[in-house]
C-alpha cells in the first residue's frame, strides 16, 4: 500500500467526488485524482506552485490560500487531502478544523505526513531540520482526537522510497519543494553531501535510495 492508493481507495469511487487538494504544490496528486474522475479544488499560498499546477492540470480549480483560512463555505466538499503538508502549516491544528468546516457530512481528510526518520530524513536534515515542525503536526493529529474532534479511521505508516542518480539530482527534488533551500545548499554544499553519501543506499544499478516514513491518518470529523 502506498499513500496514493489509499488515498484513491478512501474516497472510491473518485467519479465526480468533490476532493479539496491542500498545500496542491505543482498539481501532481490533482493530475492523478482528475485522471480519476474527480472535481478537483487545490489551494496553495505559492504563486510558482499553482502556476505550475493550472498547467498541469488545467480540469481542476486552484486558489491562492493558506490551510488555516480556506475561501470556500461550509460543507463544499466531499473529501480532502493533506499530502506532506500539515508540517508546512504554520498552525496545524487550525488548518484541520477548516479541513473539517469545508466537509459535507461523512466526508473524510487524508492526512499525510513525513515523521522526522528515515534515511531520506537524514539527507535532508542539514538542509532544513523538520524535526519540530513534523512533530507539532503529529501532536496537532493526536489533539484533535484526544478531544473528540475526529474519529480515526486508518492509521498506516508506509516506506515512500525514492532513488537518485546523483547528489543534484536529490538536491533538484528538494528545492523543488522549497526554493529557498538552494542558499542553504550553496552556503552549506560539502555538509550537505556529506550527508546525502552517509545516508543513501547504493541500488544495484549504482543509484542512491532513500527511505522517508509516511505516516497516513484518515480522519472523519465528528459532527458539532
Amino acid at each position: 500500500m502506498d499513500a496514493l492508493s489509499l488515498i484513491r481507495d478512501t474516497f472510491a469511487p473518485l467519479a465526480g467526488k468533490r476532493i479539496l487538494d491542500i498545500g496542491c504544490g505543482p498539481g501532481t496528486l490533482a493530475r492523478r485524482l482528475v485522471d480519476g474522475g474527480a472535481a478537483v479544488t487545490g489551494i496553495d499560498p505559492g504563486t510558482a506552485a499553482l502556476a505550475s499546477a493550472r498547467a498541469a492540470v488545467p480540469e481542476a480549480r486552484f486558489e491562492a490560500a493558506g490551510g488555516e483560512a480556506l475561501p470556500f463555505p461550509d460543507a463544499s466538499f466531499d473529501g480532502a487531502v493533506m499530502l506532506n503538508a500539515l508540517h508546512h502549516v504554520p498552525d496545524p491544528a487550525a488548518a484541520l478544523g477548516e479541513a473539517a468546516r469545508v466537509l459535507a457530512a461523512g466526508g473524510s481528510i487524508v492526512v499525510v505526513e513525513p515523521l522526522a526518520a528515515g534515511s531520506f530524513f537524514d539527507a535532508l536534515r542539514p538542509i532544513e531540520d523538520e524535526t519540530a515542525i513534523r512533530a507539532a503536526a503529529q501532536d496537532a493529529i493526536a489533539a484533535s482526537l484526544s478531544r473528540g474532534a475526529f474519529v480515526c479511521r486508518r492509521d498506516v505508516t508506509v516506506e515512500r522510497r525514492e532513488s537518485f542518480a546523483s547528489l543534484d539530482g536529490f538536491l533538484t527534488r528538494v528545492c523543488a519543494v522549497d526554493p529557498a533551500r538552494a542558499a542553504t545548499i550553496q552556503d552549506r554544499r560539502s555538509i550537505v553531501e556529506a550527508a546525502f553519501l552517509r545516508a543513501a543506499a547504493r541500488d544495484a544499478d549504482g543509484r542512491y535510495a532513500l527511505v522517508q516514513p509516511l505516516r497516513i491518518h484518515v480522519l472523519e470529523p465528528v459532527a458539532a
